[in-house]
């Protein structure tokens, strides 16, 4: 599993990189960066035919730990996937903007 740090996500997702949030639904109402998709862990799987097969897809959570979790899982069933070092938490810390509401976009 690889793991990509903040400051290139950021970077990557100004570009129109493909990301989704692994966090529970509530957790990504509670707060959730900008133009990343929800797929929380637990419902993963039927998400699966949403997501691009031919894109690299960002993996974000609260801290990194789901993520890394479900990179591994997304790559061993044929995608391309990268953790964010760090999740929702240091993006937050770090002074960068956050959504919070029901402005979810499913993946």
């Amino acid at each position: 599993m690889h793991e990509v740090d903040l400051d290139v996500f950021a970077s990557e997702l100004a570009e129109g990189a493909f990301a989704i949030d692994v966090r529970e639904p509530d957790e990504y109402r509670a707060g959730h960066v900008p133009g990343v998709r929800t797929a929380p862990l637990s419902e993963l799987g039927a998400h699966l035919a949403a997501l691009p097969a031919d894109r690299l897809v960002y993996v974000i959570c609260a801290s990194g730990n789901r993520s890394a979790w479900a990179a591994e899982h997304l790559e061993a069933a044929g995608f391309r996937a990268v953790s964010v070092a760090g999740g929702t938490s240091r993006w937050a810390r770090t002074g960068r903007p956050v959504v919070r509401g029901t402005d979810a976009r499913a993946a």
